[in-house]
């Protein structure tokens, strides 16, 4: 288990992993800001992970689990490119759908016939409305929509923006901390982000 603020500030590990994939994969140069990104981004996820939480909403174990989802998510933004060229938005997100639910039925079978839902009210059913379809449908068709149109490397950049409103929602409805670790924390991951995300300048051939 981890907080919202840990978890969107983790999320912004997807565009440094990309970063790393493209110097494995794709064996693109690293340059020394690059680099240096890559040291403050690490960095900053390393002690964002490592800090106590006074109400112990975090934990190691569900922070670990952010940063996998973000390598996943890096996968995903890698590998959903060549198909935007090929298929329509929604064509793509009916099949990523129908493999992801068809992958995670046998993990979460048991929990799912455990839910009393005789006990759920409209309030339970109008939030669980909200997640799945604003919340998850629609956020991955304006995403992949936003591919095809702009690409992957701006689409990705509105990642930047969910700490932002993460941290603002969590602080007034869900009572979380945050501290001036949290903050210093924050900075080296979006330094590190915009480092790693900075194109070089054009060279001038006299």
């Amino acid at each position: 288990m981890t907080s919202t603020i840990h978890a969107s500030l983790l999320m912004l590990c997807t565009p440094l992993l990309i970063t790393v994939f493209a110097f494995w994969i794709l064996k693109e140069k690293i340059t020394f800001l690059k680099s240096l990104g890559l040291a403050l981004g690490i960095g900053g996820a390393v002690l964002l992970i490592m800090s106590k939480e006074k109400n112990g909403t975090a934990s190691l174990s569900g922070d670990m689990l952010i940063v996998l989802n973000a390598m996943a998510y890096t996968i995903y933004f890698i590998l959903v490119k060549p198909l935007m060229q090929e298929y329509p938005p929604l064509h793509v997100v009916r099949w990523v759908f129908t493999f992801g639910f068809l992958m995670i039925v046998p993990f979460g079978w048991i929990q799912f016939t455990e839910v009393q839902w005789i006990q759920f009210d409209w309030s339970h059913f109008i939030s669980l409305f909200t997640i799945v379809i604003c919340g998850t449908f629609l956020a991955y068709s304006f995403n992949i929509f936003g591919i095809k149109h702009l690409g992957a490397g701006v689409t990705g950049s509105y990642i930047y923006t969910q700490p932002v409103f993460a941290a603002i929602i969590a602080a007034f409805f869900l009572k979380e901390d945050f501290n001036w670790e949290k903050v210093i924390a924050g900075l080296m991951i979006f330094s590190g982000v915009f480092l790693v995300s900075r194109k070089a300048p054009p060279v001038i051939e006299e």
